[in-house]
């Protein structure tokens, strides 16, 4: 019994004194934050991400055409414009974006491809755009009238006729 008091008494020493608690704001070091604040406070400018068009229409289209469009833009801001991802709203459009930091003035191109296989109809895509701006996120969109692939070959294919002739048991 004694062995067993003992035992219990050095786990509950060693989980009292092993468990200290500290907090997040404890770890955080005063000289750390004023270093960050002023680094921010002297950060110079912001990014601007200025599309020649926001938005592109491909106009009509057949079912299963792969088509791209570039949309070109200009750094308007004052400071380096980076764009970290771009993605866009499925997985049919595709977007291609400069890994490189665009400098203020500069220019720079986005590719987006949209496949429009089992796309038929009307079309509205949009391409999100991560970046540095004050926004932190753009948008450009593309769409499209996609003629379905039976209209576009001008006849749809006969169903009911494949089970002809073919008995079920």
């Amino acid at each position: 019994m004694k062995k067993q008091f003992l035992m219990l008494a050095a786990v509950a020493a060693i989980a009292f004194t092993s468990c200290k608690e500290e907090k997040a704001a404890d770890k955080v070091n005063e000289e750390n934050v004023s270093e960050v604040a002023e680094r921010d406070a002297n950060a110079e400018g912001t990014p601007k991400m200025t599309f020649a068009e926001e938005m592109h229409d491909f106009g009509t289209i057949n079912e299963g055409d792969v088509v791209e469009h570039t949309f070109k833009f200009t750094n308007t801001g004052d400071a380096p414009l980076v764009i970290s991802n771009a993605k866009g709203s499925c997985g049919c459009t595709v977007p291609s974006w400069p890994k490189e930091p665009i400098a203020p003035g500069a220019e720079g191109e986005m590719t987006v491809k949209f496949n429009s296989r089992n796309k038929p109809n009307n079309q509205m895509k949009t391409v999100r755009i991560t970046t540095n701006t004050e926004s932190g996120q753009e948008m450009i969109k593309i769409q499209a009238f996609v003629n379905p692939a039976a209209a576009a070959d001008g006849a749809a294919a006969p169903a009911a006729e494949s089970h002809e002739g073919h008995t079920h048991s």
